[in-house]
């Protein structure tokens, strides 16, 4: 069986993380090892013919700012997964084309702050996905915590939040202090999953976020490792 085709796209029209180079790396190892998926990586939405995704099983985003796409672009992006295809954002793709709501929509949420850069407590609300069943019920992870507006657990499935009791809540940016930091939804017919996980290029090294990731993008893609 042919290995499936996964878009990434790092696209920084905004903040420049310098964990992007080591990402495209991991998530390149995590198609070989998992040998389930190839990875066609690009840094720029210009390098993309985004009339032929079909060709693609999922994209991958960890982009920034509003990025320069056509009209006939951003409406190819969202009718792929729309359609039945799969899309995964980690950390940054959150903080990404504001002033295209549908992108929103599909992300589940945008980027409001990171009042807290530390190691935090995060809680696993749900071990049935495969991308949190390998993960203890809490623990501790260095993040560059992000907080979202346009959110709601009610338009998305929590897998994992952050343990309030392990921050100064007075520096948080919602007034119901639901922080998720890992969720995911049904758009249309295609299947969408953002982490919030990954602003330090270590993380991108350790284990657990490498499974978790990896299991993610098999979700997303209707397959299995």
């Amino acid at each position: 069986m042919a290995r499936r085709k996964l878009l990434m796209l790092t696209h920084s029209a905004g903040f420049k993380h310098d964990y992007l180079p080591v990402a495209i790396e991991t998530v390149r190892e995590l198609g070989k090892e998992t040998d389930q998926f190839d990875v066609t990586a690009a840094d720029e939405c210009g390098a993309v013919d985004w009339s032929k995704l079909g060709e693609f099983s999922a994209v991958l985003f960890a982009t920034t700012g509003e990025l320069p796409m056509s009209e006939e672009g951003k409406r190819s992006l969202i009718e792929f997964v729309r359609s039945g295809k799969g899309f995964i954002g980690v950390h940054n793709a959150a903080d990404t084309f504001y002033k295209f709501p549908e992108y929103g929509q599909v992300v589940g949420g945008y980027f409001k702050g990171h009042p807290w850069t530390q190691e935090v407590r995060v809680i696993v609300e749900d071990h049935s996905h495969p991308a949190t069943s390998f993960l203890p019920s809490k623990f501790v992870v260095k993040e560059e915590v992000y907080t979202f507006k346009d959110w709601s657990r009610e338009d998305v499935h929590v897998l994992i939040s952050l343990d309030n009791s392990s921050v100064d809540l007075g520096k948080g940016t919602r007034s119901d202090h639901d922080y998720a930091m890992c969720w995911h939804h049904d758009f249309g017919q295609g299947r969408a999953f953002y982490t919030a996980f990954g602003h330090f290029k270590e993380i991108w090294g350790e284990p657990w976020f490498r499974l978790h990731l990896a299991q993610a993008i098999l979700w997303a893609m209707g397959s299995r490792a």
